[in-house]
């Protein structure tokens, strides 16, 4: 081990070319499984390919820089341009999610360790917090409560909705919120909103039964909130 680390110039003060390949490497890999983590964890409808390879590319940046700004006799002066050029430069992509910020936080947090040349540690941390987050993501921890299910009812003017359709929530749902109440077709009928967290082992099929007898066979759509986005 010693040996190689005198090949690539490990322990010089300013890192030669083999060890600014390794680092890149380094890094470019660490980043590509941060960007898959991303890829696996992800949930919603806005997934984007463009994203994750700005991910890696950040990352694998983000060491050049360091290493750069470590080994330069003018350090000082390159960091505070680095810097500078950190605080113009406005990310062109709106985040979806406040935790695709957080990716791009860990994916310069781990260039920078790259290129501060602390290459066991960048190693750990990554794999550390590469299972952490992705035990959070699949054990579904933290998670509130969420409506299982959305409900539309519509519903002709005299009928008191809030009467008729609490007993069949009472019998089919844990939990019920009224998201709204909208006139429609000039004033003629209501339409109602609710968003609906399912009992266990309640059937669908004998809930949207009742609702459409209670609603006067008007119009009831029932659709899911827990999906999966495969990508």
């Amino acid at each position: 081990f010693e040996r190689i680390k005198e090949t690539l110039g490990f322990g010089s003060p300013i890192p030669s070319v083999p060890e600014v390949f390794f680092a890149l490497a380094v890094s470019f890999s660490l980043n590509l499984i941060i960007g898959t983590l991303y890829k696996a964890t992800y949930r919603g409808t806005r997934y984007s390919q463009d994203y994750v390879h700005t991910l890696v590319i950040v990352g694998t940046v983000t060491t050049i820089l360091i290493l750069v700004v470590g080994s330069h006799p003018n350090a000082s002066a390159i960091g505070f341009g680095m810097f500078a050029a950190f605080a113009m430069i406005r990310f062109r992509r709106n985040l979806g999610q406040a935790r695709d910020l957080a990716f791009i936080l860990f994916s310069m947090m781990t260039g920078m360790v790259v290129g501060a040349r602390l290459y066991p540690t960048a190693v750990a941390t990554t794999i550390v917090m590469v299972a952490a987050i992705y035990v959070l993501s699949k054990k579904e921890a933290f998670a509130p409560k969420r409506a299982s299910h959305n409900l539309r009812i519509r519903v002709n003017n005299d009928i008191q909705y809030d009467q008729t359709f609490a007993p069949i929530f009472e019998e089919f749902a844990d939990a019920t919120e009224l998201i709204s109440v909208e006139s429609i077709q000039a004033g003629m009928m209501t339409e109602l909103r609710w968003g609906i967290l399912l009992k266990s082992g309640a059937k669908v099929s004998d809930f949207m039964e009742k609702l459409q007898v209670a609603s006067g066979n008007n119009r009831v759509i029932l659709t899911s909130t827990q999906r999966s986005f495969d990508n």
